[in-house]
């Protein structure tokens, strides 16, 4: 339900899509630039869209009482904390266990301004295998575009730089509170936590 109102939404007010998204049963979709809570409602309208049900992560207290059900139809993970499984763990698990997964990640973990992403999505990608699929949304031209999908390896750098250059051409809603497209491992080397 929540889906279809947002592809009336999105096509009421002029957006459309361009590119598509690959038959991959299982996938992460990253949404940037983010400065708005109406990004949220693009990625949905874009999932459904393609006729795909987008999951998203949450954590686990919004998933207890009558919430429960409603944040699981609307395609909620519940994600633990405090628990011996980190969150890339859990959803490597999740993807295992389904036939089916889309999830959808706004990478900068933020509307503000960042120096930084969150690289929760690049090791979820990892341990998982499976791809990344970046969605570039342009206000100025209401258009989310579909990139290819990108298969992590184990250059950091180089998978970063493929994800640069296609975010060069996205504008959000408000262009100073988008966040740089870098991770922290960058310049914190192989060693480097993972910032989820």
């Amino acid at each position: 339900m929540l889906n279809r109102l947002a592809l009336w939404w999105f096509r009421l007010t002029g957006w459309k899509v361009e590119g598509e998204l690959p038959p991959a049963p299982k996938l992460i979709l990253i949404g940037a630039p983010h400065t708005t809570n109406w990004d949220f409602v693009c990625m949905l309208a874009v999932m459904a869209s393609f006729g795909v049900k987008a999951s998203f992560m949450g954590k686990e207290s919004l998933f207890k009482g009558p919430f429960r059900f409603i944040m699981r139809r609307l395609g909620g993970i519940s994600i633990r904390r405090g628990v011996r499984e980190s969150v890339v763990e859990q959803m490597a698990a999740a993807f295992a266990a389904a036939p089916s997964l889309v999830l959808v990640i706004a990478p900068a973990g933020t509307r503000h301004y960042s120096d930084h992403w969150k690289s929760g999505f690049y090791h979820i990608a990892q341990t998982a295998r499976i791809p990344i699929v970046p969605a570039r949304i342009d206000y100025p031209h209401q258009v989310v575009t579909m990139g290819p999908p990108l298969l992590v390896g184990n250059d950091l750098t180089s998978d970063m730089d493929v994800l640069r250059r296609f975010y060069a051409g996205g504008k959000g809603k408000y262009p100073d509170q988008a966040s740089e497209i870098r991770l922290i491992e960058e310049t914190a080397g192989p060693q480097g936590s993972r910032a989820t």
